[in-house]
């Protein structure tokens, strides 16, 4: 079979000799496909043709709409399609051929003549006319036998399949928008399929496969083979849903060569837009676009999140904008079919897909591919963190494998594999399994695109044995070839060794992903001074002018009165520019464009240094009144500059006194700590401290201090489910924080949403750091060795220049 199948595609792909010169080499597929197509759907109508010919005839004459009768020729095609034209592809003489291929094609039933469309075949064809290609190219595909007598479904779905794959690869720029490479496919079906019995051994068994991003339908023709080569009699029905009009033409193509029912493909954004809403699934696979945010269609993923929550596909949390492959992830958790009791009936199943299924509404599995992102993107309460939250307290992540890098189209980034399920053994319950496939690869001879290595059937069967077995494994050194190195260039004396290729697997308690973020705060600590300079600097208003009103005043501001003595005519006449605002603009321009049209109208205008003047000689005023001395103690310091604003009659509003507390005082961490306010009941680890200060008399009292932002810290700390969160926090706390920093507590202010606990609930996958195996640093010897001899080859190089 293997042998028939490769050879029909290669004789169909032989059609790309003529193409050759007029055609681009990525357009190859876009030809080829769909006249296979094509002339697949006549060899298999050829039996019926006559009859739905003479019934087409007998229906047209009543004038019912197209649905009905299509159902009246359906019967007479005996086939979920037909074609109503009495000419096929042998037919067609070499006159008038665009305009009779096109009619034909129109001929088709619906689901079909809409395939067409989406491949643009009438462009296509013009296109070969044009080239005086189209004869040629139909009488090539007249002469192919493509009857079901000459190869089967299965067979022909194989067929299909390696003309997508060398369509895939001719166009590999852009493969990885709709092709997964085979050995990605395989080991994911395989790993998703392996422990259902009931499918691959039962007769008559009925199962379910969705692919939220189907593109040729890879998944689903891979799921269908996996299935049927173990257990021919299961019966397999596939569902998926395409963006890109081409990638679903091909998919449904695909699935309507393999007689599945083309209505279960669907085109359009599977997130903003899902079309099988209603439904649920047995089995799950997916190879989401990585990295491609979602910014297009936020506002039906944040309304969904919003109004359904929970009931909805994204209540867990929404992912960052940038990257939405964690949407697409809760997407096929949503479509899993719920765990029922032994003893519910078999005819309560909840949708028309699962009604003659000998195990219904048994749970779901899910394969889907994501990159390294998803893993660990987003600190504790982020929305990344609360959907890894969510897959681990639900508890239905079962593995993550790595795969080796290189392994896509159109990337060679860390990938991995997640399986997920809502029906796990009794022996994975509450646990997590990380593989590390990384090393097992070989390389291609021809890289295809960004694809450079491959994973052979016994790299597949290494990762699907330790992930059936549920094992762990010590880095086990792999029989695998070293890399070939580039004998570019000067070579290292000492070359480093590589690194042994290892295979591994880990075995963890889903919380040990999970950490409980607290938040440690320190005191703020200020020093104050009505110092001349600190005045001084009052002059000038804060940002966004704090460096332009400097310059403007080196320049233009001499002549400008700043006695807080002066009359009021000369006051009035501070900050001035009117007379020479052209200058004072263009300089604004050259050296501050920064700056905003209104706010340079503000900084142009004498109000704004007015105020500045007027906030200046208030400070001048208090400076009289306190004096200059500098203060390590701001709560006294505090008391000493509201008496002296009463002393010298200042009135401050809110943003004057902000403005000239900031510019009189500085964190100082050898000054006392700044009291927020006094408590009744003294707690250290949370903040009410027991006080006295060292410059005072008064006895110790209990307060709780102002925080230093900048001082402030998180702690992430390991969930234990053995220990309260009390328990948890504050052992670490005393541990690992308060030995260090005394004056540090716990804000317990900051608590999850969820539990309402202290600390807010973060959950990552480490997955590198858990497989991370220490190398040593080459000896200091042999680090000497390589730079005496690049030393010794530059001074060679430098005599002979100066020779």
């Amino acid at each position: 079979m293997t042998k028939n199948f490769s050879q029909t595609a290669a004789f169909i792909w032989s059609v790309a000799d003529l193409l050759r010169g007029d055609f681009k080499q990525s357009q190859y597929g876009r030809i080829i496909l769909p006249f296979t197509l094509l002339r697949r759907l006549e060899c298999v109508l050829a039996d019926t043709k006559a009859a739905v010919v003479v019934e087409s005839e007998r229906i047209a004459e009543k004038g019912l709409p197209e649905e009905a009768q299509e159902k009246f020729i359906i019967r007479a095609s005996k086939h979920a399609f037909y074609n109503t034209s009495p000419m096929d592809l042998s037919k067609m003489g070499q006159s008038d051929i665009k305009d009779n291929l096109n009619t034909y094609v129109q001929s088709f039933s619906k689901d079909a003549r809409e395939i067409f469309e989406h491949f643009k075949f009438e462009e296509f064809v013009g296109q070969l006319a044009d080239a005086n290609l189209l004869y040629k190219v139909v009488q090539k595909f007249a002469n192919t036998d493509l009857s079901p007598n000459a190869i089967s479904n299965h067979e022909m779905g194989f067929v299909f399949e390696e003309l997508i794959r060398r369509f895939a690869e001719s166009s590999n720029e852009t493969a990885g928008e709709h092709f997964t490479p085979r050995d990605i496919v395989r080991l994911t079906t395989s790993l998703v399929f392996m422990e259902d019995d009931d499918a691959l051994t039962k007769d008559g068994i009925i199962r379910t496969i969705y692919d939220p991003t189907a593109g040729t339908g890879g998944f689903l023709s891979s799921g269908m083979e996996y299935v049927l080569e173990l257990n021919p009699d299961a019966v397999m029905r596939t569902y998926g849903q395409e963006l890109n009009p081409e990638s679903y033409a091909i998919c449904k193509a695909d699935m309507l060569i393999k007689g599945q029912e083309v209505n279960n493909i669907k085109l359009g954004n599977t997130l903003s837009s899902d079309q099988l809403v209603a439904e649920k699934f047995d089995y799950m696979l997916s190879n989401p676009p990585f990295g491609v945010d979602w910014k297009k269609i936020s506002g039906e993923i944040n309304d969904e999140h919003t109004q359904k929550g929970f009931d909805g596909r994204f209540g867990a949390g929404l992912p960052r904008v940038s990257d939405g492959s964690l949407l697409f992830l809760m997407h096929l958790i949503s479509k899993m079919r719920p765990i029922v009791s032994h003893g519910q009936g078999e005819n309560e199943a909840t949708d028309s897909s699962t009604q003659n299924s000998t195990n219904s509404n048994q749970g779901s599995r899910i394969g889907i591919i994501l990159n390294g992102s998803p893993l660990f993107t987003g600190g504790a309460g982020s929305g990344e963190s609360e959907i890894r939250r969510y897959i681990l307290e639900a508890d239905l992540l079962e593995a993550i494998i790595a795969l080796p890098t290189d392994m896509f189209y159109n990337t060679g980034i860390a990938t991995y594999v997640w399986v997920l399920s809502n029906k796990k053994a009794d022996e994975r319950r509450g646990k997590v399994q990380l593989i590390d496939g990384s090393n097992l690869y070989s390389k291609m001879r021809k890289s295809l695109g960004s694809k450079r290595n491959e994973m052979s059937e016994d790299d597949i069967k290494t990762i699907t044995k330790s992930f059936g077995n549920f094992e762990v494994v010590d880095a086990r050194v792999l029989d695998k070839p070293e890399e070939v190195k580039s004998n570019r260039g000067r070579q290292s004396a000492n070359p480093k060794a590589e690194p042994a290729k290892t295979f591994a697997s880990k075995i963890f308690a889903t919380h040990e992903f999970g950490y409980r973020r607290i938040t440690i705060e320190r005191p703020l600590r200020l020093s104050a001074q009505l110092s001349n300079e600190a005045i001084d600097s009052l002059r000038y208003a804060p940002k966004p002018f704090d460096m332009v009103m400097p310059a403007l005043y080196e320049a233009f501001g001499d002549n400008w009165t700043t006695d807080s003595e002066s009359s009021s005519d000369n006051n009035n006449n501070y900050g001035d520019l009117s007379a020479v605002t052209l200058e004072a603009r263009a300089m604004i321009k050259a050296d501050f464009s920064e700056l905003k049209e209104s706010q340079v109208k503000d900084v142009l205008a004498a109000k704004l240094w007015q105020s500045q003047l007027a906030l200046m000689n208030k400070a001048k005023a208090l400076q009289a009144a306190i004096g200059t001395h500098q203060s390590d103690d701001f709560n006294e310091f505090d008391k000493v500059f509201k008496q002296a604003l009463k002393d010298a009659d200042v009135s401050l509003d809110t943003k004057e006194k902000k403005q000239l507390l900031d510019a009189i005082t500085w964190k100082n961490p050898e000054a006392e700590p700044v009291i927020k306010k006094a408590v009744k009941v003294a707690n250290p680890l949370y903040g009410a401290f027991s006080y006295k200060s060292s410059n005072s008399n008064q006895p110790a009292k209990v307060v709780e201090f102002q925080t230093d932002s900048d001082l402030r810290d998180y702690e992430n700390v390991t969930l234990n489910p053995e220990v309260t969160t009390t328990e948890l926090i504050e052992s670490y706390f005393a541990r690992e924080v308060q030995p260090h920093v005394p004056d540090a507590w716990i804000n317990s202010d900051k608590t999850d949403a969820i539990d309402e606990e202290i600390g807010i609930v973060g959950f990552e996958i480490p997955f590198n750091r858990h497989f991370y195996v220490y190398e040593p640093p080459r000896p200091l010897a042999e680090i000497d060795a390589d730079l005496d001899a690049v030393s010794t080859e530059i001074m060679q190089l430098l005599g002979e220049v100066h020779s």
